[in-house]
Parts: C-alpha cells; sequence; structure tokens
C-alpha cells in the first residue's frame, strides 16, 4: 500500500488486480454473439447488426482472406471511419489469424504510402468515398486487393439486394472498381462462415500494429498482442463499475481507428455485450445530438473537443435537447479543463472522468474513479496491475519523491511487445530500472504524483501537438512546409486553443527576395498533410531563436507567443 497509495482510493468494487484468460481478443465477440444473440451490436443510420450477425458476418470476412491468402501474421490495413463494416472486417482479420493495421481516414496518400508500406500491407478494407485517394497511394505500396465498402452496405437488411448464399450482388453505384478490387458486399457473399481457416490462434500472437509517434515524432507501429488488447479491456470494464454489462448503449463518436476509440469504446462494447451507436464524423454534433434523442446512449468516451462542442451547442444551450440518458464518460487524449467537465456533467447528470493512456498499453492505464474523488488536474490513478513511477529526468532510473517532477514509467500487463521494425526505439522505450525491475514503459511523459497516488501531467511527450485529439509531430508539418522553394527556415509547435486544446502554428523565415502569404503555405501543406496538421496560424520572421549548435528553440516560440511577443520581418 505504501508503495501503490491509490489502491485506498479505487472506487468500491474495483479489485485492486484481475485475471486474465488466455483468449483472443475475438473470444469476446463469440462469447456476447452467445450470450446476446439477438442484441444490437452496432446501430448505424437507423441500420442493426445484431451479435449473432456481427459474429457470422466477421466469420465470412476470415473466410473471405484465407481465400486472399491472407496466412498468420500477415498484416492488414483498415481505411474507413466509424461503420459497422470497421468492427466485421476488424474481428475478420484476428479470426484469420492476421494483425490489423488501421489507417486513419484523414491522411493523404504520401501518409498512407508510409504507413502500409511500413506495416507489409498488401490486402487493405476502405471506404468507397477514399478510393480514389487509395488508388493514388497505391502504385507505391504493395497493396494488391483492396475491399471497398459503402455506407448503403448496412446488414442486414442488404439493401442492394444480396443474396448471402451467393447471386449476384449489385455494386455500389459511386464507381467502377479497378480490377484486383472487390466490392465488400460481393466480397461476403462469395464466401460462408464455415469457411474461416481453422488455425489456432493463442493469446502471445500479435493483433495490432497501432502507429504512433511515439517519443521521437519518427511514426512507428507498436505491436500489441492479443493479450495486450484482453487485458486493457478487462481493466477497463472492471474500472466503469456503475455500468450494467449487456444493459449499456455506447455512442461511438471518438473515432475507432485510434487506439482509445478501438479499446476503449468499440472493443469495450463488445466484451460487455452493449450495443454501440457508431457516428462517422465526430464533429457532426446535428448526428451526434439526434443519435443522443433517438437511442439514448449511457456510455461517451471522447475528448474535451467533443464535450466542449455539445456544452456549447446553440441548440443544447437552448435546451432542445435532453441529455439525462449519459451517465458515464472518459475523456482523454488531452487535458480536460474543470469548466468543461462541470458544464457537462451540469447537462447531463452523469459523470465525466479524465483519464490518461498511449498507444504503446493500448490504451488506458489512469483514471479518475467513477464514483469516488475526481481531482481536478489530475489523469487519476492507475489500473488495476498498473504500476506507475516517477523517475529522475537526469538518468531515468531513480525514482522521484512524492510531488517530485519527472518522468512518467508503466509496467503493466497491456505494455506493447515493442516497436514493429524498430530494435532501437524499441530499447528506448522499454527497459529496466535501477532495482532490476522491468521492462517498464518509458512514456515520454512527464508527470507527478501526489501522496495519495494521483497522477498528474505537467507537460506532454517531446514536443508533441494534440489537435482535437490527434497527435500532430512538429517535425512533419516543417517537412511539409521546408519543402516550399521561398521558405529558408521554418518551426512548428502547438498553442493553445479553447476549443481543439491545442492547433498548429508555424514560424517561417522566407527566402531573400521572396515573398510569401500564409494562405499559400496553408494550400501547399494540403498536398501532403491531413487537414488537423495544416497550421492555422502562421508568423513570418526574420530568424528563428536557435541553441549554440544551431537546433531551433521550439518551446522558445511557443513561449514568446504565449507572451504575447510575436515578431514580424
Amino acid at each position: 500500500m505504501q508503495k501503490r497509495p491509490w489502491y485506498q482510493h479505487y472506487d468500491q468494487g474495483v479489485p485492486h488486480s484481475l485475471h486474465y484468460p488466455t483468449v483472443p481478443v475475438f473470444h469476446y465477440l463469440e462469447e456476447s454473439a452467445r450470450r446476446y444473440p439477438e442484441k444490437p451490436c452496432t446501430i448505424f443510420k437507423g441500420s442493426v447488426v445484431t451479435f449473432r450477425e456481427m459474429n457470422q458476418l466477421s466469420d465470412r470476412i476470415a473466410a473471405g482472406l484465407a481465400a486472399l491468402e491472407i496466412h498468420k501474421g500477415d498484416r492488414v490495413g483498415l481505411f474507413m471511419p466509424n461503420m459497422p463494416q470497421f468492427v466485421m472486417a476488424y474481428f475478420g482479420i484476428l479470426k484469420a489469424g492476421a494483425v490489423v493495421v488501421a489507417v486513419n481516414p484523414l491522411f493523404t496518400p504520401p501518409e498512407i504510402q508510409h504507413q502500409v508500406n511500413d506495416a507489409g500491407v498488401e490486402v487493405l478494407f476502405g471506404w468507397n468515398e477514399l478510393y480514389e485517394r487509395l488508388k493514388i497511394a497505391q502504385p507505391k505500396t504493395k497493396i494488391k486487393t483492396m475491399i471497398i465498402t459503402a455506407f448503403g452496405d448496412t446488414f442486414p437488411p442488404f439493401p442492394r439486394g444480396v443474396s448471402m448464399q451467393g447471386g449476384n450482388p449489385q455494386k455500389t453505384p459511386v464507381r467502377t472498381l479497378q480490377t484486383g478490387d472487390i466490392w465488400f458486399q460481393e466480397f461476403l457473399a462469395q464466401h460462408q462462415p464455415e469457411g474461416r481457416p481453422s488455425i489456432e490462434i493463442s493469446s502471445e500472437d500479435i493483433a495490432l500494429f497501432q502507429y504512433t509517434g511515439g517519443t521521437t515524432g519518427i511514426p512507428k507501429g507498436a505491436v500489441a498482442l492479443h493479450r495486450n488488447i484482453v487485458s486493457n479491456i478487462l481493466q477497463t470494464k472492471a474500472w466503469l463499475d456503475n455500468l450494467n454489462e449487456g444493459e449499456e448503449i455506447v455512442l461511438m463518436a471518438i473515432p475507432v481507428f485510434h487506439v482509445y476509440g478501438m479499446v476503449f469504446g468499440m472493443l469495450f462494447a463488445i466484451a460487455a455485450g452493449d450495443s454501440m451507436v457508431l457516428i462517422p464524423n465526430g464533429r457532426d454534433f446535428k448526428d451526434l445530438l439526434e443519435s443522443i434523442r433517438k437511442y439514448r446512449p449511457t456510455v461517451l468516451p471522447g475528448v474535451p473537443t467533443l464535450y466542449n462542442g455539445i456544452n456549447n451547442h446553440p441548440e443544447v444551450i437552448a435546451g432542445h435537447y435532453d441529455l439525462s440518458s449519459i451517465k458515464a464518460c472518459i475523456s482523454g487524449s488531452a487535458a480536460l479543463m474543470q469548466e468543461t467537465k462541470e458544464r457537462f456533467e451540469a447537462l447531463t447528470g452523469g459523470r465525466l472522468r479524465e483519464g490518461y493512456g498511449l498507444s504503446e498499453a493500448p490504451t488506458a492505464t489512469h483514471c479518475n474513479p467513477i464514483l469516488g474523488e475526481n481531482r481536478p488536474g489530475s489523469i487519476g490513478l492507475p489500473f488495476p496491475d498498473v504500476d506507475a513511477r516517477i523517475v529522475s529526468l537526469e538518468d531515468g532510473v531513480t525514482e522521484m519523491p512524492v510531488g517530485e517532477i519527472g518522468e512518467l514509467v508503466i509496467q503493466s500487463p497491456q505494455v506493447m511487445l515493442g516497436y514493429h521494425a524498430m530494435p532501437e526505439e524499441t530499447a528506448n522505450a522499454l527497459h529496466m530500472l535501477r532495482d532490476g525491475s522491468g521492462p517498464w514503459l518509458f512514456t515520454g511523459d512527464i508527470a507527478r504524483m501526489d501522496q495519495d497516488g494521483f497522477f498528474y501531467l505537467v507537460d506532454r511527450k517531446k514536443e508533441l501537438i494534440k489537435s482535437s485529439g490527434y497527435q500532430v509531430w512538429p517535425r512533419e508539418v516543417e517537412e511539409a512546409i521546408a519543402s516550399h522553394p521561398k521558405v529558408l527556415e521554418v518551426a512548428a509547435a502547438g498553442i493553445p486553443d479553447s476549443f481543439r486544446g491545442e492547433v498548429v502554428k508555424a514560424w517561417i523565415v522566407v527566402r531573400p527576395g521572396e515573398h510569401l502569404e500564409a494562405s499559400e503555405i496553408q494550400a501547399w501543406c494540403k498536398e501532403t498533410l491531413a487537414p488537423y496538421k495544416i497550421p492555422t496560424q502562421i508568423e513570418f520572421r526574420t530568424e528563428l531563436p536557435k541553441t549554440a549548435v544551431g537546433k531551433v528553440l521550439r518551446r522558445e516560440l511557443v513561449r514568446q507567443h504565449r507572451a504575447g511577443k510575436d515578431q514580424h520581418p
């Protein structure tokens, strides 16, 4: 208890330790299909897929992947927003023994190329509205086959008259697919659940490559075993002690391609036998609020931007929406302002708690108690079986006294195996402490712990920008801007924003004799960067502050911005 003071502040009923069965992730879909066969698993634009149907459809996908010669350990991509087909494909990939590689659907062709090439993806499930982008990226990748779906592919009924016993399913009328690609419904119709490959998949097999900037900004795949994900699913279920298994409705407005929405939302709901209402665009507040009105969700995982957007929506302020069904919300990915929390709780009568997690421990490691004390500014207490320490920033091994600042390190059953094909990066992230214990995950986050075991973030991962919950690394923004022929020097960093948490700002030195407008830079960035990575503020300077060895001081630029000392040439 002295080493882990957080235990005494757990909600009553939350255990200090859990039993983790040696099962693959898809075991929980199979169990929910057995226990709640006719209960809605997903609800999407009025269409329902039951747990029984979801289980059978994912079996068909596994059979289809086997027919495409996808073998155990092969990586398969997902490139779509929140929709039932994502859930089906996700579990179908795992049942085939393959590894899920979820790609951000906002990515541009160069960003797609990097991730699928690094992972070795040859087969990818995609959304038809993004098909053109995928085809631009494909020639510089090893992708051989794309399985393309549309919002109209809701199951069941099959609105285009698809017979799941065969026949000639009609294709989505959006466009014609190129040779080698196949429509999702046609792919399903060609395979039966009985064709699912009979292979042994253990808890020690790889389930997921989750791409992250880690602690250096170099995009890399955090490798999660089935047991890592299972551990976090069960920790999440244990922590949300005020919920009733099989009786809740989870509103999924945060993206399931991101590990937070994937594990804390989608997989939690599947394992608990709860229904999911899928929102494809979390910024579409009309769709979100109408879904709350229609389906009365009880659980809403989110990010501060989401809660703040609901708080300040004119229709909510006017009292046109009843939010009282919501009883449990976890906020992650960025700091939750106390004002946002209090306003949302007043609107809903529910509980909004801040938590903490990272792709390298998919996904959550800390959270404030759902029923107990919620300390302002704290990311909460470590989950059951999560050991957390604060170590010296100077030597990286000495444990710091209570209240002192250092790096947050974690040891827990959900910590990743390592980074894909990056042994040096893995060694930097996972290593022993001075007392011989380990390996510990070095998060790169600067934090402190109080005497009761509540943790507080002081600074985020080195230079990482979090805009609306998305990760943005200054380096990739700088590289995009530096490629402009009129740019001499550039630095990028995150600056505070009341709505998004942070936005990207760029400081630019223009080449002598040249002239640039901010709009030119933003247009240039659109060619290679996702929208949330494009600087919303641009400041032109005659020079940038640097260290003695010539390294640009990003933090000094941020300091000057906050002090109102912006400069102009």
